[in-house]
Order: C-alpha cells, then structure tokens, then sequence
C-alpha cells in the first residue's frame, strides 16, 4: 500500500521543504495553505509560496478559511487515507479528529530547539533575545501550541549580526536537508518520540507593527538585535519622514539617547552606541551610510527623537 503524505505549509520558509519531499519520491496526496489573499492597493490575488508551488508540481491544492470544523476537508483526507502529515508553518490550527486520521500523526517542523520559543514568531524573537543557538525541532502535534514530543532537533549557530531573512533562509534548507531520513525513519518504525520539558518552555508570542519603532532609551545591543530580528523593518522617524535601519553595530560612544553623536552617523542609546551601516530613507531605495550621507540632512547633534 502507498504512504501518502498531506504537506500544510504557507510562507517562503516552507517552500525548500516541500520541495525536497517531492523530489526525493515521496507521493504527496495533497497540499494544504492558506487561501489567497487580496492585497490593500491593487486588490490583486495573491497565493502563498506554497500554493504556486504545489501548482508548478501539478499537485493537488486545498486553500480552506478554516480547517477546523470543516466537514469537507474531514471527510477528504479520511478518503485519501493520510499515511503522514507534514506541517511547516501553515497557520490554522489542527483539531484531535483530523490528527487521527493519519496513521502516523502530524509531524511539525518548527524554527527552534523546542520548548524554547514555542509560537508564531521564533526566529525573530531568537535574535531579539541575542540567543547564540537555535535549530529545527521536529515535533509530533497535538492539539496545544507546540508541546508535542520531540523526534528530532537540529542544531546551528547564529551568526554574528545575522538578520532574521538570513536565519530563516539557513533553517529552512536546512529542515529541507533533513526532512526525508526523518519520513524514512517514521515510515520504517525507527522513530522515538520524547516528551518536551514543560518546565523550561518560552513563548514567542506573534510581532507586533508598534515593535518595530526604535526607542532609543533601549541599551544599544537590544537595538541592534532588534534591527537584525525583525529585518527590515525597525525605524526611526525623523522630521516626518521613515528611515528604516537595515544594520547596524554595536559601539561603545555615550550621549544623550537618540542624538546624533558624529557626521558617521553614529546614535547614543540608553546604555552605549549603534553605529548604522545600512538604512533606507521612506521611498527610496537601501544605501550603504557612505553613500546616504552624501545627500542627508540628519547631521550631527540631529535629535532623532524628533518625529
């Protein structure tokens, strides 16, 4: 009898991983995402990664608002009879009767060492929190936030100043790198499940848009985790206008926290200074500093403060 896997994924992180389950033979009965969205300014349609993906691969595609509840889509994968579910961040929620209709459960490929930074945002709040390690955990579901017993955890160092993209990038191939011998061994019955320590477990609850502003009473070194953590969205405003930084480095200066310290460039935070090598000004395009100072009017002594 065929082992049939249903894949439920939605952003750019899961698409390596879909990808490497189909190359690697593996029969997909179907895809699950999240249905396509409008956008605010053209009202266009636009489906996730995951969706274009699966359609490339002539796979079958299921977009519901909800899975929970859905009489529809119960009664679809109990008639496709689900060997393997392989979820990588698809954003419902699955509920006990639909993880009983596959024979060897639900796995979940989540972007930390579990139970750290259990949740919606963990890679970013893994370097806002200046963590030097973090990995892929492999997780059976069950029906609460990320608590399942544990399968597999695969380590990485976080790289000096790295940014959330590039993080995100690395742990999805390297999830991608992993996820068949981690198939084989559940399918072959090699597979032990241990149960996660409760005790230690933290959250990393959802990002919020008002996160993204820099306070520049913060110490510097919680900026510019927070700068690489949510690339590339932190800013400052100033004079009414968005400078989003890009990056930055930590610098020992001190001042009055958010005054400009020299013609570099360089900001007094609450405890030490950040010095800015990328920023991109509110309409404009991403500059090195060399080649934003040229034409800026944020001089020394600017307090940046000043919205």
């Amino acid at each position: 009898m065929s082992k049939k896997i249903v894949f439920m994924g939605t952003p750019s992180f899961a698409v390596p991983i879909l990808k490497k389950i189909y190359q690697n033979g593996f029969e997909i009965a179907a895809v699950y995402t999240q249905p396509p969205k409008k956008s605010d300014r053209a009202q266009k349609i636009t489906k996730s990664p995951i969706h274009i993906l699966a359609e490339t691969l002539n796979l079958e595609v299921r977009t519901p608002e909800k899975i929970k509840d859905n009489k529809d889509e119960y009664e679809y994968l109990k008639k496709i009879n689900v060997s393997l579910g392989v979820i990588v961040a698809f954003g419902q929620i699955l509920t006990k009767d639909i993880l009983n209709l596959s024979k060897n459960g639900f796995i979940n490929i989540h972007a930390s060492i579990l139970p750290r930074w259990r949740g919606a945002g963990p890679i970013q709040r893994t370097i806002m929190n200046g963590d030097k390690e973090t990995g892929i955990s492999v997780m059976k579901i069950n029906e609460k936030l990320d608590t399942g017993d544990i399968s597999n955890i695969f380590r990485v160092n976080i790289l000096e100043n790295e940014n959330a993209q590039s993080l995100n990038e690395r742990l999805s191939m390297l999830a991608a790198d992993k996820i068949s011998d981690v198939i084989d061994n559940i399918f072959d019955g090699t597979t032990i499940y241990k149960e996660q320590n409760h005790e230690n477990a933290t959250y990393a609850k959802k990002i919020e848009k008002s996160e993204n502003k820099i306070n520049w009473n913060d110490d510097a070194k919680r900026i510019v985790d927070k700068i690489n953590g949510l690339f590339p969205y932190c800013y400052f405003m100033y004079q009414g206008t968005r400078y989003r930084i890009l990056k930055a480095l930590l610098s020992g200066s001190s001042g009055k926290p958010g005054h400009v310290l020299n013609k570099n460039l360089e900001i007094a935070c609450g405890n030490n200074s950040l010095k800015i090598l990328e920023i991109q000004r509110e309409g404009k395009k991403a500059q090195k500093i060399n080649e934003f100072l040229l034409g800026t009017k944020i001089e020394k002594g600017s307090d940046l403060n000043n919205v």
